[in-house]
């Protein structure tokens, strides 16, 4: 073998091995930087919402509480699926801090209360007129749970329905303590 191709190839091999490294620190800092953004928190978005009782809520109205923001529609049979069990967790968890509301999206006032003589619901209900969450939570697949934690961060988001299970653990992630062996107390 010449010294030309000695230098050559090690030159190639000296090449190799740097950018192996570069890769191997990009990646690195890369996986760093979502486990450092994944500790910071997102102030939960400036809102207002009433109830079909009138109750008024606003980010904060809310402080102290974990808010469990529900959006859904009548013609979601996952939300239909999923109600009874996230109307039973509001309830449940109303005395541990947990506020829950539910909010109806893209549908007029008349359909809803046609919807809920039929198939009654036991939260806090809010119509999407009478408040700007939809947007702000850009719900266009249903349901999409939102939790808001005790200091007005968004703790976590889950677009589609996944069980009473996975909503606990959302919920948990929002500082609700709940029993790992609970059916809900």
């Amino acid at each position: 073998m010449t010294d030309v191709n000695l230098c050559y190839i090690l030159l190639m091999f000296g090449r190799t091995i740097r950018l192996r490294g570069a890769l191997t620190s990009a990646l690195l800092l890369t996986a760093l930087g979502l486990a450092a953004a994944s500790k910071d928190k997102e102030p939960a978005p400036r809102f207002n919402a009433t109830t079909t009782t009138g109750e008024k809520f606003t980010n904060d109205s809310i402080k102290g509480k974990v808010v469990l923001l529900e959006f859904w529609t009548t013609w979601c049979g996952y939300c239909a699926d999923e109600a009874d069990f996230v109307d039973k967790i509001g309830h449940d968890f109303a005395g541990k801090g947990l506020l829950l509301l539910a909010i109806d999206v893209g549908e007029s006032k008349k359909t809803v209360k046609k919807y809920l003589e039929q198939h009654p619901r036991t939260c806090k209900i809010v119509y999407m007129e009478d408040t700007n969450l939809a947007a702000m939570y850009a719900a266009t697949v249903y349901p999409i749970y939102v939790v808001i934690d005790r200091d007005g961060y968004i703790a976590g988001t889950q677009r589609g329905a996944s069980g009473e299970e996975a909503l606990k653990r959302l919920l948990a992630r929002g500082g609700l303590e709940i029993p790992e062996d609970s059916d809900t107390e």
